[in-house]
């Protein structure tokens, strides 16, 4: 439908909005909201299946892209100045949101033919589409109208700009392109397993379930299994992280840093804290959390009868089994039901977000053949949706992965009214506040999913919370050691990831799975290949930054109020 409202072309100022409108009839409960020619238009929306991608023509656009930055630089009143700046991001939506599109239907299927060549066009161009960034950050950094600039965008957005700045220089576009094709190349290897167990061909993400069974053998077997897909494949890990370690050192010197340490935490745009901050957190969580999480190790042997407890029982917190989800055949569709009963009654805005969600087909949460592992939350700014891409593998885990990935995507769709994607996402410390508390938050409704194991979840899953914190310092420190060392060995490498093992999480036994006690474990962790220096900002949304302390107090008494709500003062069997 359309609607000649020029009155409205000026308040839009030449710019493109998506809004989500509630509409009186129910058809059109969603609409988008733009400008084309003299002309308002309204569309139903659309699900993710029918959003439209095209490979991007990047001389097309890097014509237009210099016309505009030239414009801007160029501009001697603020309004008009906005206007370009504003037009200009209209194409970066464009080039993020096909980029993003392809990236997330390759995931989905890394055998898709068409999106895998599709994937490796935008690793070999979005470092050129970087350069061109670059070009516009520069614009705003200089801008003689830097006051409204941030007044209009935000503080946070010029920061950006100038660490976006720190952190580029043609000299590094074709190692951008080479780090960008091992990054993918590490998520096609994950995706590529096939592994035999009870009469199925599974992937890492669907033997997980037998990994958490209450029968000894088969936790015992599958994790076996599970590690023999790294084993075989151990060289190839290896080269593809050399590789990563080689060419990121080699942009930090080109850029004129002493190492790819200092030039990392540029590009995750760190500005609140440094690595002396995290050497205090490190030092916190070895006098505090590793005490702590010893004791926890100890009960959960006890609790499920385990004299010799090692690696393979970790998984399990109760002799009769962990929570389940009570899904049964229809699994998926339970989740989603309670998931929106859930969302509904936490609040208006979750109710709404929820259900934009699930109509729109903007999860994929099933674990299949050839999907890649993981799961992650991201944004397709030409549609201001959020996209949750995940592998449900029938394990209490899968509600911990809805529910911190909603909260992502929650943050994203209230931010729909912000232009610039930059901070559309924030920063990833920022973001990880929403996840993690997401999954606390939601709480009071996991009766919904677990019935009579919801105690059981609400403990397994608190303190699961407070295990994860030393593995979260160890990923972190085995990164600013080889980043410090890049030439270091593969050997090397692993032996200082064991002792780091050895040092946070004493209690580990990999017994004769040689390749883990080699120093492997990491191999699986997808952020220490493709996110480097990420992983500490899970562990840094339990640190008090006024006083470098963990909250200890609230950790002991958290653990004690679930304990509490059991039947007798012991933990659930």
């Amino acid at each position: 439908m359309e609607f000649g409202l020029l009155h409205l072309l000026e308040k839009l100022q030449d710019r493109v909005y998506i809004f989500n409108i509630l509409y009186k009839y129910d058809k059109f409960k969603y609409i988008k909201v733009k400008k084309q020619n003299n002309n308002i238009i309204l569309e139903d929306e659309m699900k993710f299946s029918q959003y439209k991608y095209e490979r991007s023509s990047y001389e097309d656009i890097k014509d237009k892209f210099i016309k505009l930055v030239d414009k801007i630089n160029k501009s001697t009143n603020y309004e008009d100045q906005k206007n370009y700046i504003l037009q200009l991001n209209e194409i970066r939506n464009d080039i993020q949101s096909n980029s993003t599109i392809a990236s997330i239907r390759y995931s989905i299927d890394t055998s898709d033919e068409y999106y895998e060549e599709e994937k490796k066009y935008w690793d070999e161009y979005m470092p050129l589409y970087e350069d061109l960034n670059c070009e516009f950050y520069k614009s705003i950094v200089n801008s003689q109208f830097k006051n409204e600039i941030i007044n209009d965008f935000s503080k946070q957005f010029y920061n950006i700009c100038e660490d976006s700045i720190k952190s580029f220089s043609k000299e590094i576009i074709e190692d951008l392109q080479e780090e960008n094709k091992l990054c993918s190349q590490y998520t096609k290897l994950l995706a590529s397993a096939k592994i035999e167990y009870k009469g199925e061909t599974h992937n890492l993400s669907s033997l997980m379930k037998y990994m958490m069974d209450k029968d000894i053998e088969t936790r015992i077997e599958s994790t076996k299994l599970y590690y023999s897909y790294f084993e075989e494949n151990e060289d190839k890990f290896d080269s593809l992280f050399d590789k990563l370690v080689s060419v990121r050192d080699k942009m930090a010197k080109k850029l004129g840093y002493k190492s790819f340490t200092e030039l990392g935490y540029i590009r995750m745009n760190r500005s609140d804290y440094n690595e002396e901050n995290i050497k205090k957190l490190r030092a916190e969580v070895q006098d505090y959390i590793v005490p702590l999480c010893n004791k926890l190790y100890e009960r959960q042997a006890k609790r499920i009868g385990i004299d010799d407890f090692w690696f393979a029982h970790e998984s399990i917190e109760f002799k009769t089994g962990n929570a389940t989800i009570k899904g049964g055949e229809e699994y998926e569709k339970y989740i989603i039901e309670n998931g929106k009963k859930m969302y509904s009654e936490l609040s208006k805005e979750t109710a709404e977000f929820f259900e934009y969600m699930t109509q729109n087909e903007l999860m994929d949460l099933v674990t299949r053949k050839s999907k890649a592992a993981g799961g992650y939350c991201t944004h397709i700014p030409n549609y201001n949706s959020p996209f949750i891409f995940s592998n449900f593998n029938n394990t209490s885990e899968d509600i911990d992965v809805l529910t911190h990935e909603a909260g992502h995507a929650f943050q994203l769709y209230m931010s729909k009214d912000i232009p610039m994607y930059e901070i559309n996402f924030p920063t990833l410390d920022s973001c990880e506040i929403h996840s993690m508390s997401m999954e606390f938050i939601t709480y009071p409704w996991m009766e919904l999913f677990f019935k009579e194991d919801t105690l059981k979840y609400k403990f397994y899953h608190m303190s699961s919370a407070i295990k994860f914190i030393p593995y979260g310092v160890i990923v972190d420190e085995f990164q600013h050691r080889i980043y410090e060392n890049p030439t270091m060995s593969k050997d090397e490498r692993k032996q200082i990831f064991r002792e780091l093992e050895k040092k946070y999480l004493p209690h580990r036994d990999y017994r004769d799975i040689d390749i883990l006690e080699k120093g492997c474990y990491w191999f699986k962790q997808g952020h220490i290949f493709k996110n480097p220096f990420y992983y500490i900002d899970y562990v840094f949304n339990l640190y008090d930054r006024e006083d470098n302390q963990f909250h200890r107090i609230i950790v002991f008494l958290n653990v004690s109020r679930i304990a509490s709500r059991t039947k007798s003062s012991r933990p659930p069997a």
